[in-house]
């Protein structure tokens, strides 16, 4: 027997009224003593005939005798059951009974209730109950047929997500090319009219406010996947680094990291993130526009470098083995005799990652790199050579592609990226490496286009 749980359709709501979602479904139920009450779940004559459900218990407390308890069947008659079902109840129940379960507004989804309520044409395909989580804020992207009922989904999304305390709706999509620092408008559709967020991710603590910054916490997975490319004392120029997604784990990792955002909101949330995470040692932050950044970030290395600094939890580690060593009695045999500083490596100063996370324009950008490298090697080509040598920097751009494949999008990027380049990359799969970020529309991926930079392009003159 099938029980029906569905939402009861109330459609063309325009205010939200929970007390109309209501739903009985009367059972039928044995009571069992307590002592008993598993055994007789247990038992393959009862099991097959229990109340399954999501989120309804099939056994509850005896209202007529607090020793026993009612366990729920998914029949509303005993003559509906199996015959080895009946005997089994027989020789170990006390008898039936007929329990209601009662379902109301709390029981079922966000997806199940505005499906209910919104008019059935704009449902019949599903409905738009999806959305991105930004620490305690909600942000939907409601398409115009939906926007009559914005309060009453907003109202419905707040109710259903108990993290969440404030819902907010896109006014406008962002356009690199008309919103300069990647900020969409916003109205508060339900809660609290609060944009200051705070989140963790990648082991770092963030804070900002969301109305005046870019975050998309669906680039979660890929901010930990070119996070985890990076090694310890690797030097980081990340262009467009927004509050720092990529920037301050990367210097908690041990990176040495230059971060700028055009945003002054960002660039500032940046410098708070860093010592929010206390990486400022390890993280120099500005505000300056991308292209000149990444042209005076490679000059600025080379003529003040980061001096190292061993992060913190290396430090533990290193010295959580020097005690062990010394407990064990193998202090000599490995030269410790007490807990020392790490020795310190020389100033990085050359690049080994550039990241660029503007996927509207930041293949526009690439023309920064043209002889990036030239006025280092001018003015000292012995220790340009030292420093460098053949070993180039990798470049980390993201952008937008109408292609989907990784063969049609790879030849759409790398296309783009020389014209931009002004010169041929290097071999796809060995310095060249394409990765399909995710689908932002259809027709529309973001792709990220790992290359190493070619030394001619880095070394040109003029």
């Amino acid at each position: 027997m099938s029980l029906d749980i569905s939402c009861p359709p109330h459609h063309g709501m325009t205010e939200l009224d929970r007390s109309v979602f209501k739903r009985t479904l009367p059972v039928l139920a044995v009571r069992v003593p307590v002592t008993k009450t598993l055994e007789f779940k247990k038992a393959d004559e009862v099991k097959k005939c229990l109340v399954d459900l999501p989120n309804i218990r099939n056994v509850e407390p005896d209202p007529d005798d607090p020793a026993n308890r009612l366990v729920l069947l998914s029949r509303t008659e005993a003559d509906a059951l199996p015959p080895e079902t009946r005997q089994y109840i027989s020789d170990n129940g006390l008898g039936f009974t007929n329990f209601d379960i009662k379902l109301n507004y709390d029981y079922w989804t966000t997806s199940e209730i505005i499906q209910s309520v919104l008019p059935y044409e704009l449902v019949a395909d599903g409905a738009p109950a999806s959305f991105a989580a930004t620490g305690h804020i909600a942000h939907l992207n409601l398409r115009d047929e939906y926007l009559p009922y914005k309060h009453l989904i907003g109202q419905i999304v707040l109710d259903k997500n108990k993290n969440i305390r404030t819902v907010v709706n896109k006014v406008n999509t962002i356009d690199d090319h008309d919103s300069e620092f990647r900020v969409f408008k916003m109205e508060v559709i339900a809660g609290e009219p609060d944009f200051n967020v705070v989140l963790n991710e990648s082991d770092c603590s963030f804070v900002f406010d969301f109305s005046k910054v870019y975050w998309n916490s669906r680039l979660q997975a890929e901010h930990k996947r070119l996070i985890e490319m990076f090694q310890p004392g690797e030097v980081i120029v990340d262009g467009f680094a927004g509050v720092g997604p990529f920037a301050v784990p990367a210097a908690k990792k041990g990176c040495f990291v230059m971060g700028s955002d055009l945003n002054p909101e960002s660039a500032a949330a940046l410098k708070g993130n860093a010592e929010r995470n206390k990486v400022t040692n390890r993280l120099r932050t500005s505000c300056r526009d991308g292209r000149v950044f990444i042209r005076e970030a490679v000059q600025e290395i080379w003529d003040d470098p980061i001096p190292f600094s061993e992060p913190s939890n290396l430090a533990k580690k290193r010295l959580k083995e020097e005690r062990r060593a010394r407990e064990s009695g193998n202090a000599g045999a490995r030269g410790i005799g007490k807990e020392t500083e790490a020795p310190l490596p020389n100033p990085r100063r050359r690049v080994d990652h550039f990241v660029m996370n503007l996927p509207a324009t930041a293949i526009e950008f690439l023309d920064a790199y043209r002889g990036v490298l030239a006025p280092l090697k001018e003015k000292d080509p012995g220790a340009f050579e030292q420093v460098y040598g053949d070993r180039m920097p990798m470049v980390h751009c993201y952008a937008f592609t109408r292609e989907f494949d990784v063969g049609s999008a790879g030849a759409d990027l790398r296309k783009r990226a020389e014209e931009y380049l002004g010169g041929a990359l290097g071999k796809d799969g060995e310095d060249v490496h394409y990765h399909l970020v995710r689908d932002v529309a259809p027709h529309k991926h973001m792709y990220c286009i790992s290359f190493r930079l070619p030394k001619d392009i880095a070394l040109v003159v003029g």
